[in-house]
Order: C-alpha cells, then structure tokens, then sequence
C-alpha cells in the first residue's frame, strides 16, 4: 500500500459498478455505522486496558483461539507469496504466515514486490517464476490477471470459507465473470483524519464535521503556531484517495460511478468542482506541513509519524488517511484513543464520505500449498493474528471484535461490517492501473501537479482526462 496503499471503498453510500462490470446497490446502513467512529474519537475513549496504543496484543497476552478451518499437511512444499507491504505490515503478514507454517508444515517465503505490483508479477512469470499467490491492491489489478490468465479459480475449501465468513459484496469484488479468484484479507476505511490530541486542545480546536468547519479549524490551529495539515504527497495514491473523498461527498454516488467507469470526462464540471473544492487547501502553502514543496517530498509513512512525534508541537496537527494509519502511529509514543485520535473526512456534501478497499490473495499457481494459503486466509484464524497486532480491518464478517486491540480500531472494524454490501471500492483501484495506480504517471503524478498548483484546475483536468483516454483504450 505503498504502506497498505490500496485499501479503500466507499461505506454509506452503496457499492457501484467495479472494474469488471459489477453492478451493486447501496442503502445509508454504513453512514449510521460509521458514526459510532465519530462519536468515539470525540469522547476520547481509549482502549482496553493495556491495548489502547494500538501496538498490539497478539502475543503472549493473546488467548488461544479455536481452530476454525481445517488445513492439509503440506510436508517439504515451498510457497512464495508476493505483496507490496513492507515494515510493520510485512512483520504482521509474516505473523500470518508463521501460522500457516505451523499448521501444515510447508515452508513459505515473503516475496517484497515493487508497484506497480502488476508489472512486477509480468516480469516474474516471464522469467518463468511467479509466485504462488500475490496480494493484489486494486479490482483491476484481478481483472489484468485473469485476462492475461495468470490467476487460478479459487478452490471449493476457498469458496467454503469465503462463503462462511464474507458478505456478498466482499465475494463478488474477488470474482471475474463469476468465477471466484480473491480473497480479500485486508480491508481499510479511508476517510478517517487522524489528528494530535494535544495540539488541537491548545488550539481550543474541536473536531469538524464539515469541509466549511475543516478549513476553519486548520486557520485556527495554524494560529496557534502549529501547521495544521500533513500531507504525504511523495505517494501519489493520497493525493487520490483526498480527490475522491471529496468528489465523492461532492458530486454524489452515481457521478462517481460514472467517473471510475470513465463514462465521464476528466473534464467535466463535477471534476472542476472537486478539484476547486481540494485547491481550498493546497492553495495555502502555510496550512500544510513543509509548504507545497514539503509535501511532495513527504511519503506517506513521515506525513503519520511526524503529526504525532515533536508533543503538543508536531509539524502537522492532523494527518488524512485509512485506518491503517494506526501501523505508523504505533512507531511513535503517541497512543491511540488519548494522543491520537480520529474523526470521519468532513462532509463537502451532504453527507460525509466513507472510502475504502482492500488486498486480495490470488492463487497463480494451481496448487495445493497456494489453494491451502488462500482458504486459510478467508478464515477467521488468520484474520485474528494481524487484528490483534492492530493496524488492520478484515472485511471477515466472523471474526470476533475483541480480537481487534483497542476501541478506535474496533468501531472502524464494526462500520465497515455493519455496512454489509453497501460499499464502493476505491477509484483509482477500479480504473487501469496505468492511469489509477502507477507512481509518476496518469492519476497519481497529475494530482501531485496540481498540489504544484492548484490554480490551474482546467490544466489538470485535461492532464487527467488524456492520461484517461489513452489507459482506458489500451
């Protein structure tokens, strides 16, 4: 995810029309869910005793669990399984894996994978040593994989779990023409703003609810003497995931439908009136941490780390992003609930977006040690390791809420559950990955443009809406 990048859909709203021609409906199920979030975040409830620092609870403070799927024994056989995570999400995914190893006795090794991750698996099989299974970031990224038939149908133990422990939505975004492929493990609700307790408290700043309210309070935090925003704009994939919360809450539902099919234009009027909406901020240099400058040289994981390091004086007072965020927070003192709190992206709208998406495991191999990963992965056994570690959602509707190691991330983990099938998955994870998911080219470098300069609106979009036309036609 660049840092779990790719985990994104949009919660609340309904699931539209994905990558491959899905066709979903959607009710306010999620809207009503997500509240709880809010209401937590402002309360300042903490999390359990112990816990509530997000730095997990998954070792020897975690009870043993009940075994809930049944795994072969997989003596001598070695698997490789590819995904772009790194740091604490490659050590928490490795956890997974330890399991799985202990379980069926196969040996499997961590392939650290560049993005785009699609590229990198192409390069992999021509040389003719793919791995076993990848963990795919984007709707597209399968729907490339089983056109270019690389990836192998799910097997029956697979769909078993799956249909035990998924919604329907979470299911139909892992098949293509019906036939089952994913597995999504990881979820994340990005449309959260994680932000220094302390800092907003010296302000006198609370937290808003509303686009109108968020500007006001970045001006009243920027007079206390803090720079109130952090953005990390060295990864192209926030500077998405800030356009589509916006767009989203903006421009409504069935345009943003319309907009990720490409049924649209880059340049239509619902796109000017985003980006006008997002140039509020990035037009003022002096409300983002390091200026315009700074940003674009700030990847993701400093633009967390240094809104909770520095005490009551961070270089940025709140920081957008997922739910993963809790990973990076985790490498600080900050504790999650007292020093770290979080509320929903304010409304631009009418209501306030809820964007969020997810990894899927993807067998390339048809065998029994990469069927076996891939059926483990849809249980709730494996969902319990990574939640206890903290810094991840699973869209498993089975897994227990306690497993999850403090409050916050256990109501985000309850929104994204209780929205049932009313989901939409992230944009630029639906669209070709050549416009929507590779860094310095289409979606992720003309945003980074326009956080150069945000008064050229109109430039952008025809940026945007060439890069488009040619990714959609190829």
């Amino acid at each position: 995810m660049r840092t779990t990048r790719r985990a994104s859909t949009v919660l609340g709203i309904g699931i539209g029309t994905g990558g491959n021609g899905r066709t979903v409906h959607g009710t306010r199920r999620a809207a009503v869910a997500l509240a709880a979030v809010g209401a937590l975040a402002l309360s300042g409830c903490g999390g359990d005793s112990g816990d509530d620092d997000g730095k997990g609870s998954g070792d020897s403070a975690s009870k043993p669990a009940a075994v809930t799927v049944e795994l072969p024994k997989l003596d001598g056989e070695k698997i490789q399984v590819a995904a772009v995570w790194t740091g604490p999400e490659q050590a928490n995914f490795t956890k997974v894996l330890a399991e799985f190893e202990k379980r069926t006795g196969a040996t499997v090794t961590f392939v650290p994978a560049q993005d785009p991750i699609v590229n990198f698996l192409g390069t992999k099989i021509a040389g003719g040593s793919p791995p076993d299974v990848a963990m795919l970031p984007q709707v597209g990224a399968i729907q490339q994989a089983v056109e270019k038939k690389w990836a192998k149908p799910a097997s029956p133990e697979a769909k078993a779990q799956l249909a035990k422990n998924y919604g329907k939505g979470w299911q139909d975004l892992g098949a293509v023409d019906g036939e089952q492929y994913g597995v999504y493990f990881k979820a994340a609700n990005k449309s959260l703003v994680w932000y220094n307790n302390a800092a907003f408290e010296n302000a006198g700043a609370s937290a808003p609810k509303t686009w109108k309210e968020f500007l006001s309070t970045a001006e009243t935090i920027s007079a206390s003497g803090v720079t109130p925003v952090s953005v990390g704009g060295a990864d192209g994939w926030t500077l998405t995931d800030w356009f589509e919360n916006i767009y989203l809450s903006q421009a409504g539902p069935e345009k943003y439908d319309q907009l990720a099919q490409h049924k649209i234009k880059w340049t239509d009027p619902s796109v000017k009136d985003a980006l006008t909406t997002l140039g509020e901020l990035f037009g003022k240099p002096n409300l983002i941490a390091g200026g315009t400058d700074g940003a674009l040289q700030t990847e993701f994981p400093a633009s967390v780390t240094q809104t909770f390091t520095g005490g009551d004086q961070p270089k940025g007072a709140m920081v957008f992003e997922g739910d993963f965020v809790g990973v990076n927070i985790a490498e600080t003192d900050a504790k999650i609930g007292t020093d770290a709190k979080v509320f929903p992206f304010p409304a631009v709208g009418s209501d306030s977006p809820v964007v969020t998406g997810g990894d899927a495991a993807v067998a390339l191999k048809d065998t029994k040690g990469a069927q076996a990963l891939l059926t483990f992965l849809a249980s709730t056994d494996a969902a319990r390791i990574w939640a206890e570690a903290g810094g991840f959602v699973s869209p498993n509707k089975s897994l227990d809420l306690s497993s999850y190691p403090n409050d916050v991330q256990r109501d985000i983990a309850k929104a994204l559950i209780a929205a049932g099938d009313d989901f939409r998955f992230d944009m630029s994870d639906q669209m070709p990955q050549s416009f929507g998911g590779t860094p310095g080219k289409g979606e992720w470098k003309s945003l980074q443009d326009f956080l150069k300069n945000p008064k050229d609106v109109a430039g952008v979009q025809r940026e945007l809406e060439a890069a488009a036309a040619k990714a959609y036609k190829s």
